[in-house]
């Protein structure tokens, strides 16, 4: 079970991910999925032909109505350009944002493919212990993972992430001796 939580957390990441730039999408009125896109496009092109996506988003001018008391001491209305500078911070964030969250979007359906890979192909495990430390033998890599079920296999496979080679190397022959011996039965499956 520590193996299914531990990559149940890893897919938890990914639905994390989407559901975050699914919220943005939905903050910024559909604007947020191919924000990052439509950036790349128009920064290829000259400032003064260019819509900028970022301005619809983000506004960095807006007109403002100021009341304020004339010499007379009645209310008089003027009507003034005002420059929000905090929208060019933002604009800036989010973009960043976006790239982050597709670049660990990206990574995260990679892991989870791979993950898939390991709990449907047995073949690969023996590979992984062995490439995990170099010393451990082939053979003995393919009767720790052949005698091991997934997560067992799993709590082996990241202690050998976490020790010393040779101490590694020590627990991976001892294992592969213990399982080929009739006395070490218990630890079969």
């Amino acid at each position: 079970m520590y193996a299914i939580r531990y990559w149940c957390c890893e897919l938890l990441c990914l639905v994390n991910i989407f559901a975050q730039m699914y919220a943005m999408n939905r903050f910024f009125d559909g604007e947020f999925y191919d924000y990052g896109l439509r950036v790349l496009q128009v920064s290829d092109q000259l400032q003064e032909k260019r819509v900028d996506p970022m301005i619809y988003i983000f506004p960095r001018v807006t007109k403002c109505n100021f009341h304020k008391f004339g010499p007379s001491g009645t209310v008089q209305n003027h009507d003034a350009l005002c420059v929000l500078p905090l929208n060019v911070v933002n604009e800036k964030t989010y973009i960043l944002i976006w790239f982050w969250f597709v670049a660990l979007a990206a990574l995260l359906c990679v892991l989870v493919a791979y993950r898939a890979c390991l709990i449907g192909c047995p073949s690969l495990r023996p590979r992984l212990l062995r490439i995990s430390r170099k010393i451990t033998s082939r053979r003995d890599a393919r009767v720790v993972a052949q005698h091991l079920d997934v997560g067992d296999w799993w709590v082996l496979y990241m202690l050998g992430k976490n020790l010393d080679p040779a101490v590694y190397n020590e627990i991976v022959v001892d294992l592969a001796k213990r399982m080929e011996d009739p006395k070490g039965a218990m630890l079969r499956r």
